[in-house]
């Protein structure tokens, strides 16, 4: 083969590594981009998932937060009077108060002192008594909606935070992705440049010596 001709072979071959090399890094930067797009996409789909499953237990501890400030007075004077009325006029504390009556009243009446002072001193007592009693284990009861709750809200705050770091670091890779295939891209670029100054540098010299 004339050396000219070899030089020529040479010269096409440089640009077709190149071209070859760019195409490569391509396609690799591309799948690394679709793979994090794709991790992307779980990631948050895990994490609608897990808000969605705490969302009943969140709204729940706001429930038993809001219950917690009526029975406190946070939320206004008639708020709080309609908490107590409820547990007052609740189920709960009609059954109580019969079974607690009755008992009273038969102690008394075995004990001869049904008509008594002290029976109706205790019967006065036992209703007021009866009720803060009710209000305070009503009290115990949101308290334990509203740690419920917030054990619910601190868990879909850390799952976002975790998400949030992961989709952060499958960006950062996507990114890395498409920088490599850019210096490999110009790496290409180069060496195919060198390879076509050198062949032109090669043909100037042999027509120098007069080789063709």
């Amino acid at each position: 083969m004339p050396v000219a001709a070899a030089v020529g072979v040479g010269v096409v071959g440089s640009f077709l590594s190149s071209r070859a090399q760019k195409k490569a890094a391509n396609s690799a930067a591309n799948a690394q981009i679709e793979a994090s797009e794709m991790g992307v996409e779980e990631q948050r789909r895990q994490f609608d998932a897990v808000q969605k499953l705490l969302k009943p237990y969140a709204d729940a501890g706001l429930s038993g937060l809001a219950g917690q400030q009526d029975l406190l007075g946070i939320n206004g004077a008639e708020k709080q009077q309609a908490a107590i009325d409820g547990i007052n006029n609740s189920a709960e504390m009609q059954t109580y108060l019969q079974q607690g009556e009755n008992a009273i009243l038969q102690n008394a009446s075995a004990t001869g002192g049904l008509r008594g002072s002290n029976t109706q001193a205790t019967l006065a007592q036992f209703r007021p008594q009866l009720l803060n009693q009710l209000i305070n284990q009503r009290y115990q009861n949101y308290a334990g909606l509203t740690a419920l709750g917030q054990n619910a809200a601190a868990g879909t705050g850390n799952a976002g935070m975790q998400t949030a770091s992961n989709i952060s670091n499958l960006y950062q890779q996507s990114g890395a992705a498409q920088a490599g295939a850019a210096l490999a891209q110009g790496q290409a670029n180069a060496n195919m440049w060198n390879g076509l100054t050198g062949a032109i540098g090669q043909i100037g010299g042999m027509k120098m010596m007069g080789m063709f």
